[in-house]
């Protein structure tokens, strides 16, 4: 079932066995090794690392052989959270990287998530040249005395050592609140990342409450942290009397809070609560993607500071940070980007400058909640069948060409009231709708506007 196989500048995603099949994989990595060799790095090395997902050990081996046989060296981190991999590029001025992890896609799917030298995405070019390349490769393999070295190593102390240095972490003040915390990791590697994190920021062993952390790969829910798959752990959060809920997406890329109380946080509210922190101690502007809450731009005009917007996809908010001197970015998905530690999403650091704030401030984080701005976002999508989305997208530029609209993804239009944000699926006939305002009812209004004039 080739159609199960999702490829972007994001990753090759799919099910495994079911499109995204072996010699898919073999194919995908081939290229990849091909573009690492052309860096012509001395001794070329491949950083691998996957969530719990059933499909990682065999993906992995596949990965692993592949580069091997083409004469890369490897280190196999084994499971490890995607920002762990990226962390680990960087310490071993590794080539690159590559993360077997579908993110939040259900546990059946796997993924390659391919990272350049500096722990990164690759950029929209390369991405897009390494797709053509894999379609028809000229598979040619080194001898066996060629072939590329192996070893396992683990980063993830490496990466707890480098947040809880950061300046702005101090762990004996967050040790000094006793925090009691849930964590909900979806049975995957956020399963022992996060708790080994709050330990290391001081949090007690007896203080932390875990549920679904066995990195099993069968995951407990579905995976994306969202409000409708996080009822046991907001539930759970109440029952405890607990200060915070932790949850985390299979690859520990995005985060989700629980507020005491049990009341879910938006995790369009993640990188804003992150950034409210980070700018009371650096000045700077933000970068986030065009469909995140504009929560972020009120913040931002509060600390004096600018934020600029991204198409969608991490690697898009990445080169804009790097354009704009970003002190700080992420996604509305919950991920969070700090340049001081890495370029990449990172539920851990995200958790670590949230506790660290609410040390700071001294409240609760049901209290800082009521001084966020009070903003409901509605996400619908359209059928448009033979339609051209394109030609769907131009006509509503035109239309609304005397609006605030930004057209680098799809069409986003602002007005005073709310936004709404029109994009094309890459993979289905589809346009998506966002729309953003002061009231539900609001966003509701302006979604379904746009999804009649869409097709008017």
């Amino acid at each position: 079932m080739a159609g199960t196989l999702v490829v972007s500048i994001s990753g090759i995603r799919g099910i495994y066995g079911r499109g995204l099949d072996p010699d898919v994989i073999v194919n995908y990595t081939y290229a990849y090794g091909e573009w690492i060799l052309r860096q012509q790095h001395a001794d070329p090395l491949v950083i691998i690392g996957r969530d719990a997902r059933v499909s990682g050990p065999a993906c992995s081996k596949l990965v692993i052989e592949t580069l091997r046989n083409q004469g890369i060296d490897v280190i196999d981190t084994g499971l490890a959270t995607t920002p762990t991999v990226e962390m680990a590029v960087m310490k071993e001025a590794a080539t690159g990287g590559i993360v077997l992890s579908a993110s939040h896609n259900p546990a059946e799917w796997n993924a390659l998530k391919l990272l350049n030298g500096e722990g990164e995405f690759l950029s929209p070019a390369d991405a897009e040249a390494l797709i053509e390349a894999a379609k028809e490769p000229d598979l040619e393999w080194v001898g066996s005395q060629d072939e590329g070295s192996l070893r396992e190593e683990d980063y993830l102390e490496y990466h707890l050592d480098a947040i809880a240095s950061l300046m702005e972490i101090d762990s004996e003040a967050i040790a000094r609140r006793d925090y009691r915390v849930v964590i909900d990791a979806v049975n995957s590697v956020g399963g022992f990342a996060i708790p080994a994190l709050l330990r290391r920021l001081g949090v007690r062993d007896e203080q932390i409450i875990e549920i679904n952390c066995e990195p099993t790969g069968v995951f407990s829910h579905p995976a994306e942290p969202l409000a409708e798959n996080l009822t046991e752990i907001c539930e759970r959060v109440r029952q405890e009397g607990a200060d915070l809920g932790i949850a985390v997406d299979p690859d520990a890329d995005r985060l989700a809070l629980i507020a005491d109380g049990g009341e879910f946080v938006s995790e369009e509210l993640t990188q804003v609560i992150a950034a409210d922190f980070w700018w009371k101690h650096h000045s700077g502007p933000f970068v986030t993607n065009l469909s995140s809450s504009r929560a972020i731009d009120i913040v931002a005009a509060r600390h004096g500071h600018s934020v600029f917007r991204s198409a969608v996809g991490e690697i898009n908010v990445v080169e804009e940070m790097k354009r704009t001197g970003a002190v700080i970015g992420g996604e509305g998905n919950g991920g969070v980007i700090l340049p001081d530690l890495h370029y990449g999403r990172d539920a851990l650091i995200g958790v670590a400058l949230i506790l660290q704030h609410l040390t700071e401030e001294g409240r609760a984080l049901s209290d800082l909640l009521r001084d966020l701005p009070k903003l409901q976002m509605v996400k619908l999508k359209t059928d448009i069948g033979d339609l051209d989305p394109d030609e769907i997208l131009l006509r509503m530029a035109n239309k609304y060409s005397n609006e605030r609209i930004s057209t680098i993804d799809g069409v986003k239009i602002d007005f005073d009231e709310g936004w709404v944000h029109l994009r094309k699926s890459n993979t289905e006939p589809i346009i998506r709708v966002y729309a953003e305002a002061s009231s539900e009812e609001g966003a509701t209004t302006l979604a379904h506007r746009f999804m009649t004039e869409l097709l008017a």
